[in-house]
């Protein structure tokens, strides 16, 4: 509810920034990938998977994305943003201090809010797809793979 309060309280922002006014389609789209793959929601990595490559990132770059490591051929401009969301998304959207610091300082405080704004919107698609789920789960129309094998306790 706080993510949804976030960005409805910041829409004009919000326009501007999907708009591709303080973040280009292609940066949004590396920070979506990387949020999404620290939550684990199916529906949104394979949505932007598709946004991502639209938006020109190269495949191998958007495998190193879906692997949940940073790119080093990402754009070198974009690279601190990155690796401050999957630090934010690791932490459950409560960044150490020093993390948003350092990002205000190399992108300036408006730009690093609308960089908070795409965090935030990719994490409501992430936690509503990673709900839906759950749902199927408890309706008994999804198996959960767990990874452990035939065999495993």
């Amino acid at each position: 509810m706080a993510d949804l309060r976030y960005i409805m309280a910041r829409r004009p922002l919000m326009r501007a920034t999907m708009r591709g006014g303080l973040v280009s389609f292609a940066f949004r789209e590396r920070l979506m990938m990387t949020v999404t793959q620290v939550n684990g929601c199916r529906y949104c990595s394979y949505f932007h998977a598709k946004e991502a490559a639209k938006a020109g990132i190269p495949a191998e770059e958007l495998r190193t994305l879906l692997e949940g490591q940073v790119p080093a051929d990402s754009p070198a401009d974009e690279l601190p943003a990155i690796v401050y969301a999957q630090h934010w998304a690791e932490s459950n959207a409560q960044p150490a201090a020093q993390a948003l610091a350092q990002l205000e300082q190399v992108y300036g405080i408006e730009r690093a809010e609308a960089i908070h704004l795409v965090l935030r919107v990719i994490r409501v698609g992430n936690l509503l797809g990673n709900t839906w789920d759950y749902v199927l789960f408890r309706l008994g129309l999804l198996k959960v793979d767990t990874g452990l094998g035939a065999g495993s306790a």
